[in-house]
């Protein structure tokens, strides 16, 4: 039974990789740390639509020490693919943010994910196929002024993968980063219509995204025929900012 795990499984990004990953055959870890509620009730979901396969909802602080990342990792099931679709932002200057805020910032969206890989890397080498991807975002490729921290993270993202994927090239460990632009999530519905506008008009292909847009290029890299790919960011933008 091929298994992934889904970092950030209540997200808007997370849970339509979710659906479409349990479409497509396979079982889910499907982790959150502050919406568990949610997170339960989409495993219950997915496991009536497909009871062939299982649901697990799991929860962990990206915020925990390096001793409870350890537990946490010791206590999964072996696994052939791990999405990290967890993120936050700040919108503010580097001048006024809190220092408290950019170390979450680099702690959840970088740091984290990449003690997690070193915790997971003995169960994915294992398997006779296994996929890494991490979300990043078209900013990591193009700094967003008022995201600063936030860009800087998901680049270090995209040096990071091409880099590990190097270390792991002789396993069927592939590496990768998804980098969207503009998507339709809770994330952005903070701006005003008149920004979403101005946004949108800017993308060449004239939308945001939606979360299939991007579940989509999860389910083709997770295929076992994708083991040639690896190591690479591949922008999901719609044209917009490259």
């Amino acid at each position: 039974m091929k298994r992934a795990i889904v970092f950030g499984a209540t997200g808007g990004i997370g849970s339509s990789i979710c659906e479409d990953l349990a479409k497509d055959g396979w079982s889910l870890y499907l982790h959150t740390n502050s919406k568990w509620n949610k997170a339960y009730e989409k495993a219950i979901k997915l496991a009536n639509e497909y009871p062939s396969q299982d649901f697990l909802p799991v929860k962990l602080d990206f915020n925990s020490s390096d001793a409870e990342l350890k537990k946490f990792v010791d206590g999964l099931i072996p696994v052939n693919a791990v999405i990290f679709a967890q993120g936050i932002t700040d919108y503010n200057f580097v001048g006024t943010q809190k220092m408290t805020m950019m170390d979450k910032i680099i702690n959840i969206n970088l740091t984290v994910p990449i003690k997690l890989t070193h915790l997971l890397e003995d169960k994915l080498v294992k398997q006779e196929f296994s996929r890494i991807i991490y979300l990043g975002s078209v900013y990591g490729g193009q700094g967003s002024a008022m995201e600063a921290v936030y860009s800087a993270t998901k680049a270090g993202l995209s040096r990071f993968s091409q880099a590990y994927a190097r270390e792991v090239v002789s396993t069927n460990l592939t590496v990768n980063v998804l980098a969207p632009g503009a998507v339709d999530t809770p994330m952005n519905a903070m701006f005003s219509e008149e920004t979403i506008a101005e946004v949108t008009d800017e993308i060449p292909i004239g939308r945001f995204a939606s979360g299939k847009d991007i579940s989509y290029w999860v389910k083709v890299i997770l295929n076992p025929q994708s083991g040639y790919l690896t190591g690479q960011t591949i922008y999901i933008s719609g044209g917009w900012l490259l």
